[in-house]
């Protein structure tokens, strides 16, 4: 008996640090700093984008160890400070009921912008999409579910880029080639994979609290943001789930245009 009781506590012992081991594998690679690759050693630090403004329309702060590291992987953030070029882009996680309305004032307002979109946008609003198409805008990458890639390995990152790239291809012949991380969130590690995956990352320079939908109302205030912080290459990210962005759009348009700025697309982004 004695025998027999000392087998099943070294048995259990034997559970209970092989638990622990995958235990503390799975939370090292959440929050660890470095991850092997063809490349060497690549960090898995999360980085939340941050803006840092200037006043006068002077181009912000971005954090130079940020756009360094963005530049090593072919990313970008912020075009030249010579050009008076501006970037229109768009966040689509789910519709709210806005877009249609925001392509009607682009279309008027003779601007092509880029909007990234989710698997559940492209799953639920599949006419829209295909009319950002149509229209001449560049439909880019915000993954299927929205998560933090940080967090996740290596084969679930492409299984979260391609599976979208896939099925808006397959649904439209439209190949997708800029990527929008969710959240502002990456690492040395994702950014790698997402070079290699053939897109290009795409921060922005310029945003402001439009997310929020209890935040909406206060349309004086997001223009104000938009336009006092426009500067030489600003890349504008806004979300399509405000209703304040769909009614003050046509008149931050206007109000750029006669500043001097000139809407580009991001094909024709300029360093």
């Amino acid at each position: 008996m004695k025998t027999k009781k000392m087998v099943y506590i070294l048995l259990g012992a034997i559970v209970c640090i092989f638990t622990f081991s995958i235990m503390s594998l799975n939370t090292d690679f959440n929050a660890n700093t470095v991850t092997t690759s063809s490349a060497g050693i690549l960090s898995n630090k999360k980085i939340g984008w941050g803006i840092k403004r200037n006043d006068n329309h002077e181009q912000p702060d971005l954090g130079s160890n940020n756009i360094k590291l963005l530049d090593n992987y072919d990313g970008i953030a912020i075009g030249n400070n010579e050009d008076k070029f501006v970037y229109l882009t768009f966040d689509e996680g789910y519709e709210a009921g806005y877009t249609s309305k925001l392509l009607d004032i682009l279309k008027e307002s003779n601007v092509k912008a880029a909007f990234f979109i989710t698997g559940h946008y492209l799953n639920s609003q599949p006419e829209l999409v295909e009319r950002m198409i149509k229209e001449g805008h560049i439909v880019g990458n915000h993954t299927v579910n929205h998560k933090s890639m940080p967090d996740l390995d290596d084969e679930k990152i492409k299984e979260e880029i391609m599976n979208l790239h896939t099925a808006v291809y397959e649904k439209f012949g439209y190949e997708m080639k800029y990527i929008r991380p969710p959240m502002g969130e990456f690492s040395e590690r994702t950014l790698s994979l997402i070079k290699n995956l053939g897109y290009k990352t795409t921060m922005w320079s310029l945003a402001y609290d439009d997310w929020d939908e209890n935040k909406q109302g206060r349309e004086s205030y997001g223009k104000d943001k938009v336009i006092s912080n426009i500067h030489n290459g600003s890349i504008i990210l806004l979300h399509a789930n405000s209703v304040d962005n769909s009614n003050i759009l046509e008149e931050c348009i206007k109000e750029i245009k006669e500043m001097g700025y000139e809407f580009k697309t991001l094909d024709e982004f300029k360093k």
